[in-house]
This record gives C-alpha cells, sequence and structure tokens, in this order.
C-alpha cells in the first residue's frame, strides 16, 4: 500500500498533534485528510507553515492542561451514585464499568468525560464506596468518589415471625390461667386457721335434755 508524508494540523488521537510528520496510507490522505482539512502534504511551502502550527498546539494544549486541572479539583469534591438492581442476598445483577460511570456524570453533573480516563482495575460487582483514579491529562489526575446503592427493596420481614408458635403477635404473656402467683416475702409462710374447738363434756354427768 502506498505511504505519503503528511503535516498534520489538527491533534488526531493515536496518530499524532498539530505540526507533526507522520506517514499514512495515501487513499487516507486524500479522502479523508485532506478533505476534512485535518492535514496537508509535506512539501517545501507547507513548511512554513509549521510554527504557526507549533504555536497553536502549544495553545491547545495549555488550555487543556488548565482546563482539566480545574475540572479535577472540582471532580475531586463530588460523590457520584449509581443505582443497580440487586438480588434478595445483595448481588450485583451485572457490573460497574468506566462507561457505566461516565454515563451517570453525564446525568448527574453534565460533565462529559471519555470513559478511557476513568481507570478501574476491575468492573464493579458489590455495593459500597469506592474511589476511582481519572487520568484527566498527562500531568493532571484526579479521584471520584463512587457510591454504589440498590434500587431493590429490602425483603420485609413479617410481624408474627419472631413470635412463639400459639402466640399471637403483640401481645403480652400472661400467667397460665388457675396459677396463683405469691406475693409473701421469701422465707415467710402462713399457717392455715385453726378449726375452732368445741367443749368435751364432764366426765359422769349427762348433759341435761331440754324440755320440750
Amino acid at each position: 500500500m502506498a505511504k505519503t508524508e503528511v503535516i498534520l494540523t489538527h491533534n488526531i488521537v493515536g496518530l499524532g498533534a498539530e505540526s507533526d510528520h507522520v506517514k499514512v496510507a495515501a487513499g487516507y490522505a486524500r479522502n479523508y485528510l485532506y478533505p476534512q482539512g485535518l492535514a496537508i502534504p509535506l512539501t517545501q511551502a507547507n513548511r512554513r507553515r509549521l510554527e504557526s502550527l507549533r504555536q497553536r498546539r502549544a495553545e491547545r494544549e495549555a488550555h487543556e492542561y488548565n482546563t482539566m486541572s480545574e475540572l479535577a479539583k472540582g471532580i475531586s469534591k463530588l460523590t457520584c451514585v449509581v443505582k443497580v438492581k440487586t438480588g434478595d442476598d445483595g448481588k450485583i445483577f451485572g457490573s460497574v464499568t468506566n462507561g457505566t460511570i461516565a454515563d451517570e456524570l453525564k446525568h448527574q453533573f453534565d460533565i462529559v468525560l471519555d470513559k478511557k480516563k476513568i481507570h478501574l482495575d476491575h468492573p464493579i460487582r458489590t455495593l459500597g464506596d469506592y474511589e476511582i483514579e481519572l487520568r484527566l491529562h498527562g500531568e493532571v489526575k484526579s479521584t471520584l468518589k463512587v457510591r454504589v446503592e440498590s434500587t431493590t427493596p429490602l425483603p420485609v420481614v413479617p410481624e408474627h415471625a419472631s413470635a412463639q408458635p400459639g402466640e399471637k403477635s403483640g401481645a403480652p404473656r400472661t400467667e397460665k390461667r388457675g396459677r396463683r402467683i405469691d406475693t409473701r416475702p421469701e422465707g415467710k409462710t402462713e399457717a392455715a386457721p385453726a378449726a375452732e374447738a368445741k367443749p368435751a363434756p364432764a366426765k359422769g354427768k349427762r348433759p341435761e335434755r331440754t324440755k320440750a
């Protein structure tokens, strides 16, 4: 495939920045870079534009650095809440990725951030709080607090679940019917009342009869 050397007039991710000399496929340059104004052929006449392109590049990079530095300060104070569905055991359905976080930043704070700048060692699969590293610029890094919460309601425990069989929930336990509670002081008992004794008749003497 034929190659041609061009001078980039704009920053192109993965290819180069303003004033860089790069070799690309001739068809790519002819059909895309030149029509879009992203590059110019490497000729002696075009070399004269290098200084202005370098100046434009320096201004752009300074602006990006200042913008990302300000964003780093502000974003470090934020907490991005990501709501997910979970099962009864609290496990997340699926996972939270850098794309998920980028979407929530746009939705919650109107911050547009390339998901490639959000660095996760691995997708998040459990609820909780996290600190995520952001690589906003070659010389600017920051951290974002992310809280993963569940949208699934917690299971409701019935009130009667802790009641004993046969007991109604909320009803106080009472003594069984017929059982008497002894309220006397410990160690003291009350003697039963003695039956009233009748006088015995005297010996040798009959009891008198009453006249009708």
